[in-house]
C-alpha cells in the first residue's frame, strides 16, 4: 500500500472478525518492527505474541480491564516492553534527565512500525495503555528487568471506524 494512504487509512479498531491472524503474518510484523531506528541501535524493545486462541482468551481475562478485553475478542495480541536502564544509560546511570524515557521513546518507534507494517498486510490494531502491568508480568513471565509499555490487538476488523478530526496545523505546528 502507498505509505500516505497507508497513514491516513490506519485506525484503532475496537472490534475483530472470529478470524485467525497468520501465524507468518504475525512473523512478518514483528520482523518489520525490529526495522525501528533506536539509541545507539540498542534494539532494547521486546515483544511477547500471544496467538493461541486459548490463551489469548485467558490473559484477555487475567490481565486486561473489561473494556479492553471486550474490544480484543478475535485478535492476536502483542504486549511490548522495553530493557530499563538500556537506552541512555552508561554504566548504569542516566546520560540525560530523560533517563528511561529514552527507551519509552524508542518503543514508540517500534510500536509505530507495528502497526503501520500490520495495516500494509490488512490488519488492523489497537493500542492498548497498561492497567495490570503485575497480572501481564506474571502471565507472559517477563522479566523484572523490561518495562511493560502496551499492548496491541492485530486482526481483521468487524467494524468500519471513523477517521477522528485533528485539530488545525497552526494548533500544533510552529515553523521558525
Amino acid at each position: 500500500m502507498d505509505f500516505q494512504q497507508l497513514i491516513k487509512e490506519r485506525r484503532s479498531v475496537r472490534a475483530y472478525k472470529e478470524k485467525a491472524v497468520p501465524h507468518e503474518l504475525l512473523v512478518k510484523i514483528v520482523k518489520d518492527a525490529q526495522q525501528a531506528p533506536s539509541w545507539a541501535n540498542l534494539q532494547a524493545s521486546r515483544t511477547y505474541v500471544i496467538e493461541d486462541r486459548e490463551k489469548v482468551e485467558e490473559f484477555r481475562r487475567t490481565a486486561l480491564p473489561e473494556g479492553n478485553a471486550k474490544r480484543t475478542m478475535n485478535s492476536a495480541l502483542i504486549v511490548t516492553t522495553f530493557v530499563k536502564d538500556t537506552v541512555a544509560f552508561r554504566d548504569g546511570k542516566p546520560m540525560t534527565e530523560l533517563g528511561n524515557k529514552w527507551g519509552a521513546y524508542d518503543l514508540g518507534l517500534h510500536d509505530a512500525y507495528l502497526v503501520l507494517a500490520a495495516s500494509d498486510l490488512g490488519l488492523d490494531t489497537l493500542i492498548m495503555g497498561i492497567r495490570y502491568p503485575d497480572a501481564i508480568r506474571e502471565y507472559l513471565s517477563i522479566p523484572d528487568g523490561e518495562i511493560i509499555v502496551s499492548v496491541i490487538a492485530v486482526g481483521y476488523r468487524d467494524e468500519e471506524p471513523v477517521m477522528r478530526p485533528r485539530k488545525p496545523l497552526d494548533d500544533v505546528v510552529k515553523f521558525i
